[in-house]
């Protein structure tokens, strides 16, 4: 398959902007999971097309669905996604690697010994990575690791491996496609509770352990009407001050049926008050919505007597709850998609940025090493950048993320990922780096395009 390409798909021009062109500007991205058995559906289609710029495998990426007889792959389903996406200008979320459930027969009734097993997992997890190398932008490498109390869920994986199984998913992700962001996703850890307390002390650990975790994804499967957005933001942003990338990665938010209007307008809310605090959070890249309509959702097959829980109702006709969405993204600065030839928008990759403030924090420190977030807010829009600044001498440089990293002497060069390089007017730039040999120094200067940046 050829490499992914980004833009917006060629559409029609709408009334109102997509969701899609008004999360752009933002610098977020906007997506869905896709059911591939509907992709013959022209209308199912074309929503999943022109309305999100990130697509997610509802299923055909699952253990089950890639390798159902032991070293047997089948890619069908997977590369219909990529293919989907790369026509389409979108982004690719892989979901999900390791996982208790969907398990293909032979492994989850198979009888292995621990060494096998670990064996089992990784060739896996490099096959599958390496398969989508250069395609597939995140992964959720582990699914769901937590029991609702913060313990390790006694999955067939820890119960034979321990939490190592986890480190080793993601060193063998790492791997097989250095560029991918990785992630670890679990669902009822929105807010702070056992459950995402139990996950905080495990990304603590992993980042200690020097492996190559880039972000946390936060599934929020909700309930109408207990939705708590400054709680979700707050445990959002504990989480980026770790120096990861977070997301909103199954968004959908259930009712009693049957729906009303006033049910509709309360899910609407709800809707907003996550993305607002996706939006509120600098390091968050972006929300997937958990499918498009109301007569695709997985809920009343789980839920009995509950539904509704998608932006689209039955007859794919977008609710409050979309116009929610959009709301959201319009009033953090995405009201205006942005004419692509605005002779005000710089066009040289290394065209100066004009003014910008930066803000250089140390998220967590030990006697060998720190982790370090750094966020640069942008007065105009910038297409590729590259931000700078120095380390103490004998610090450098361990891992990172959000961004390609470099380092000659004391002096430290970022520059964009493929998929972050055109930031808007009023923007940000967010990455963060974990050191050795010492800690970072809080409030380091920072330069954007040979620019220095004002503090804070």
């Amino acid at each position: 398959m050829a490499a992914v390409t980004f833009g917006f798909a060629a559409t029609a021009q709408a009334a109102d902007p997509s969701l899609r062109e008004v999360a752009d500007p933002t610098g977020r991205f906007i997506g869905t999971a896709v059911n591939d058995s509907l992709l013959n559906d022209s209308t199912y289609r074309n929503i999943a097309a022109t309305e999100f710029d990130s697509v997610t495998a509802e299923n055909a990426m699952k253990w089950e669905s890639v390798e159902p007889q032991r070293g047997q792959y089948d890619w069908a389903g997977g590369d219909r996604l990529v293919d989907f996406a790369q026509q389409n200008g979108q982004l690719v979320y892989g979901h999900t690697l390791v996982w208790h459930s969907q398990m293909p027969d032979w492994l989850e009734n198979g009888s292995f010994s621990d060494t096998e097993l670990r064996e089992i997992m990784t060739d896996h997890v490099t096959t599958q990575v390496g398969r989508y190398r250069g395609e597939v932008q995140r992964w959720d490498v582990v699914n769901e690791a937590f029991n609702e109390d913060g313990s390790f869920r006694q999955s067939k994986f820890y119960q034979q491996l321990g939490a190592s199984y986890i480190a080793d998913s993601f060193r063998a992700a790492r791997a097989a496609d250095p560029d991918a962001k990785l992630f670890i996703n679990d669902y009822n850890t929105e807010t702070q509770n056992a459950k995402s307390d139990g996950l905080y002390r495990l990304v603590q650990d992993l980042l200690a352990q020097g492996v190559p975790i880039d972000g946390v994804g936060f599934q929020n499967h909700l309930i109408v009407g207990n939705v708590n957005g400054s709680a979700i933001r707050q445990n959002l942003q504990r989480f980026a001050d770790l120096g990861l990338e977070v997301a909103v990665t199954e968004l959908d938010i259930r009712m009693r049926m049957p729906a009303d209007s006033s049910k509709l307008q309360q899910q609407a809310r709800d809707y907003r008050a996550v993305a607002d605090a996706c939006l509120a959070v600098d390091a968050c890249s972006g929300i997937t919505v958990w499918g498009i309509s109301d007569r695709d959702s997985w809920v009343p097959d789980v839920f009995e007597g509950e539904g509704a829980a998608c932006p689209w109702d039955d007859n794919y006709r977008p609710k409050p709850a979309y116009d929610a969405l959009r709301d959201a993204f319009v009033a953090a600065g995405g009201g205006d998609p942005g004419d692509p030839d605005d002779p005000d928008e710089p066009d040289d990759p290394d065209e100066p940025a004009g003014d910008c403030s930066a803000t250089f924090q140390i998220s967590n420190r030990w006697d060998a090493g720190s982790v370090v977030a750094v966020t640069v807010r942008t007065d105009r829009s910038v297409n590729d950048w590259r931000v700078e600044f120095d380390l103490p001498s004998g610090v450098t440089l361990a891992n990172g993320w959000n961004g390609r990293f470099s380092q000659s002497g004391t002096r430290v060069t970022v520059t964009n990922e493929s998929y972050n390089g055109t930031v808007p007017a009023g923007g940000t730039i967010s990455f963060g780096f974990q050191t050795g040999g010492g800690a970072a120094e809080e409030g380091t200067p920072v330069t954007l395009g040979g620019q220095n940046c004002a503090t804070g």
